[in-house]
């Protein structure tokens, strides 16, 4: 007898991953919608969202996978990437990360849950890991100032000639740039400047002299490359010290390794100093992400692009650190920005600098002498077998002639050995060398350029010393602060590394509510892949048959961001959001060309965008128009279609953030569209809240024509401490063709623009991390996420009311996934949105966004991975400040004596021998009853913002202030 079985199509495994990252109940979810006084989630949406640009379908994505599939799927594409010994250079090579460091801060949520460290008071330990980046790239560069990280080397280079550019108030035209610099970097300052009316010139050195001769009153600065892309140490002082007779800049893209070794570039004579802090311990990840690191002289210092750490004091006069000068965030001057960078590669930076600690100076010189030995050792055997090596003075890296044999040596790499070397086309390759290899590593390379013929040369028999004896040798100390020499054992380092993170507050503790920046769950299934072999430790050079695991994964973001966008086409190049708005609007800029409009360069700006928008017209050669917001906080529309009118012939394009800035769904985004459109301007969206239209609607369904996506906040990369990130961009069709390109690997459209980015995917290995989240959560997970999020903020907003104004609502009475707090009437009282914010740390929570769309506001974003117990928690903690407010209000608190003006309160301030303020150290200390069971205690009091800017001091204080 035959029996039929009934099998289902997929035997799916019970327990759910997107239940896991909308984490309210079912019944929590019926409980805040009885509080908001809805029927349902559905009726919620239907209030907030406008109906005109619902999609009104399930998004067509892949089927859902369990965090176990995932990881199995992971691990398949990862082993479609071949990872061959890749010894091409140009800025990425192989290193060892210590597993102590791997463990304790790269895969810690510790380290990389935090946010930017905006609330100093409960961020002391990344900034001091930060400071010690610091102190680590100024000593090895000889430079005074060094920032917090930039986001590679190709726009480190980029940000140098714009700061030059800026200093001489554009009245030179002329950026000289080393033919031998990497040629992504070439590549990527020539993108720069191009829309700024900059004429770069790349040269060889050796012409430099009559070029300055030639146009000195028109040349503002060069660019050196130092050791050059082919692996050539020059003795660039003379020249440095003629470019600046000319009252020009000199900026030099180098190798911290080789500064070990080789003089510093401060000493003989650079302005700026810039490169790639990869090699420190990070991994090559395909390109990114990686610290960039940028030094200055000190009249730069309020100059410098990017953020700065600084040494300031706190409310005890004890030494407290902060991020100093406004931090350089170009939200502060906008249209007036040189730059728009908004963010760093934080945990990238922090890793490279607790390298350095780790090895400390005399384990950094053994590491490259290392290095250098080995690339001594292969250039005398080469030398021996008759095989001409080009470099003469080098630290790491050799260009060989290989003539007719090239053909042969490349196929037998690919074949034989599984080695990539650098092809430079023209019948010689180069070897780049790195901490990695080892003596068989050599013997393979030597039988490879030997075209594998018989030899009677061996590595073995000709090693050389490690001493370096070529041109530039450093003379100066470096990593002589008692942090570079204290914590070299793994016990002491594993101590350090918990000591710092302990000081620092982030998602491991508590809910982070902070507005336009969607701190939500970073999945440990998520974060697994990227540090998979077969994804680490990929070359961005490498051939792209090696990376097919990479290019699948890539492939598969690319549709689904599509499908959630509806978009055309995506590039996944851009490294952060701002680098997306650049992008956009670049695109935007080179259709306008293509067409014919050079003409058109108006960007019309709503006043409350993000400063970044502004910075980011500015960088394309745009003319920033302010459109004004309604009394609502909408776009003003009547001033829209004015201003629209008014620049109709020259109009390019306007920038609008959606949902608002103001945390609502504006309805007339469609009609703001059409009066761009019908006037031959496109639209921009600004995608920081793209997290409240997955799946409800899409941006290329009502009206945008391209759109920049936060990875970091709506695609659940963690914010890593202040970073990394990812801006990918979403265009239609007719700006497709002129997505960004690349030199080195082919991306973008038939029109391309050039890069934005050093590496042709950008930060490629934390793309990992938003693929991971959209095949974990699917289609209905991400819609359901979305609704989650629009839930909590209405809950929250609801739960605040009575107790703070809610500043803008939409139509229906509901904001979007995040509010705006007006905190401006405590003003009376003596209270601010600062007070709040400090006080806020005893009760174990970081502050909302301050100040920010509004001056003297918090705008409070819950995301949808929160409980409603930790809602609850947070709103219970808001209302009991309040209600501390309140007795200032009525006069039975002064202002000046209350809590509120001494948080944070440390535990060193509450178990002092004398306390001599009106509450007690309870209410100081222990505000609610959740502290009792898990208290955070901040590490300094309140930081004096007026000392650190006063007393600029950016590198590691003495020991004896860690001591007091």
């Amino acid at each position: 007898m035959e029996t039929t079985v009934n099998t289902p199509t997929a035997l799916a495994h019970p327990d759910r991953f997107d239940r896991r990252h909308n984490a309210s109940d079912d019944a929590a979810v019926q409980a805040m919608l009885d509080a908001i006084g809805v029927n349902s989630l559905d009726a919620l949406v239907d209030a907030a969202v406008p109906d005109a640009i619902r999609l009104g379908r399930a998004m067509d994505l892949p089927p859902t996978l369990s965090e176990h599939a995932l990881l199995g799927e992971a691990q398949r594409l990862a082993d479609h990437n071949e990872v061959f010994r890749s010894y091409i250079g140009m800025g990425y090579h192989g290193t060892l990360t210590p597993p102590v460091i791997l463990r304790n801060m790269f895969e810690n949520p510790g380290w990389y849950t935090q946010y930017t460290p905006y609330q100093a008071e409960i961020a002391q330990g990344r900034l001091e890991a930060l400071l010690n980046y610091q102190t680590m790239v100024s000593d090895l560069t000889g430079l005074e100032i060094a920032n917090a990280s930039l986001l590679d080397e190709g726009t480190a280079a980029a940000e140098a000639m714009s700061m030059f550019f800026g200093q001489l108030r554009g009245k030179r035209s002329t950026f000289l740039v080393h033919d031998r610099c990497h040629p992504q970097t070439v590549s990527v300052v020539q993108m720069r400047a191009e829309p700024l009316g900059i004429n770069v010139v790349v040269a060889d050195p050796a012409d430099f002299d009559a070029l300055l001769s030639e146009r000195g009153d028109d040349v503002f600065g060069v660019l050196l490359q130092y050791p050059d892309t082919d692996g050539q140490i020059h003795d660039f002082a003379a020249l440095a010290e003629q470019v600046h007779a000319q009252k020009a800049f000199v900026a030099v893209a180098t190798d911290l390794l080789a500064l070990t070794l080789i003089e510093a570039p401060g000493v003989w004579g650079a302005d700026v100093a810039v490169g790639n802090s990869q090699r420190f311990g990070v991994p090559m990840g395909y390109g990114g992400p990686h610290a960039a690191f940028f030094a200055c002289t000190d009249k730069f210092k309020r100059k410098i692009p990017g953020r700065l750490i600084g040494v300031s004091r706190d409310a005890n006069g004890d030494t407290a650190l902060r991020m100093t000068l406004q931090t350089r965030e170009q939200h502060i001057r906008r249209e007036k920005a040189t730059s728009n960078i908004c963010t760093a590669q934080v945990l990238l930076a922090n890793i490279a600098g607790m390298y350095a600690v780790y090895h400390g100076p005399d384990g950094l010189r053994a590491i490259a002498e290392h290095v250098h030995r080995a690339t001594k050792t292969l250039a005398a055997a080469l030398d021996q077998l008759g095989i001409e090596v080009l470099t003469t003075d080098y630290f790491d890296t050799l260009r060989v002639r290989t003539g007719d044999a090239t053909a042969r040596i490349l196929d037998l790499a690919a074949t034989q050995f599984r080695i990539n070397l650098r092809d430079f086309g023209d019948g010689t390759l180069g070897v780049a060398l790195d901490e990695t290899v080892t003596l068989d590593d050599l013997e393979d390379l030597v039988s490879l350029l030997h075209a594998g013929g018989e030899r009677q040369v061996f590595a073995a028999d000709v090693l050389a010393e490690g001493t370096y004896a070529g041109a530039k040798p450093r003379t100066t100390d470096y990593l002589t602060h008692p942090t570079f020499s204290a914590y070299h054992a793994e016990h002491e380092m594993l101590r350090y590394l918990k000591r710092l993170e302990n000081k620092d507050l982030s998602l491991a503790h508590s809910m982070i509510p902070l507005g336009s920046c969607t701190m939500k769950l970073n999945a440990t299934a998520e974060m697994m892949p990227v540090t998979m072999r077969g994804f680490s430790n990929l070359h961005p050079f490498a051939p792209t048959e090696q990376a097919q695991g990479y290019h699948a994964m890539i492939d598969e973001l690319h549709d689904a961001l599509c499908e959630i966008t509806g978009f055309d086409a995506v590039s996944l190049q851009p490294n952060s959001g701002a680098m997306g708005e650049y992008t956009g609007l670049l695109t935007i800029r080179a259709f306008h060309l293509a067409n014919g409009d050079a003409h058109r360069t108006v960007c019309l700006i709503p006043s409350s965008a993000h400063g970044t928008n502004p910075a980011s017209a500015v960088m394309c050669g745009m003319d920033v128009v302010v459109v004004q917001s309604d009394e609502d906080g909408n776009v003003d529309l009547d001033d829209l279609r004015a201003k629209a009118d008014a620049h109709a012939d020259n109009l390019a394009a306007l920038m609008v953030t959606y949902p608002s800035t103001h945390g609502v769904f504006e309805p007339t985004i469609k009609e703001m569209s059409a009066i761009v459109h019908e006037r031959g301007g496109r639209v921009y969206m600004d995608g920081a809240n793209m997290n409240a239209q997955v799946g409800l609607c899409r941006p290329g369904d009502f009206g945008m024509d391209v759109c920049h996506l936060n990875l970091h906040k709506t695609f659940a990369i963690p914010h890593g401490g202040g970073g990394p990130g990812m801006g990918p961009i979403g265009v239609t069709a007719e700006l497709a063709p002129f997505l960004p390109g690349h030199p080195v690997i082919a991306t973008g459209g038939d029109q391309a623009i050039g890069p934005v980015a050093a590496a042709p995917y950008g930060s490629a290995s934390i793309l990992l991390i938003s693929w991971a989240y959209i095949r974990m959560m699917g289609a209905e997970g991400l819609t359901e996420a979305t609704r989650r999020a629009i839930l909590n903020a209405n809950y929250m907003a609801k739960r605040l009311e009575g107790h703070y104004d809610v500043l803008y609502r939409g139509p229906g009475g509901t904001v979007a996934h995040e509010f705006i707090l007006d905190t401006r009437p405590f003003g009376e009282a003596g209270i601010s949105s600062e007070d709040i914010a400090k006080r806020l740390m005893d009760y174990g929570y970081h502050a909302p966004t301050m100040s920010w769309p509004v001056t003297g506001t918090l705008m409070v974003e819950p995301t949808e991975s929160e409980t409603k117990d930790e809602l609850d928690r947070f709103c219970d903690a808001m209302i009991a400040i309040r209600s501390e407010i309140q007795e200032i209000e009525l006069g039975v608190v002064d202002a000046e004596q209350s809590a509120l003006k001494h948080a944070p309160h440390t535990a060193a301030v509450v178990t002092a021998t004398e306390w001599d303020r009106p509450y007690t150290r309870e209410q100081a200390a222990y505000p609610a009853p959740w502290t009792r069971t898990a208290k955070f205690w901040p590490t300094v009091g309140r930081v004096d913002n007026a000392f650190g800017d006063r007393n600029v001091v950016c590198t590691c204080p003495p020991m004896e202030a860690y001591e007091a």
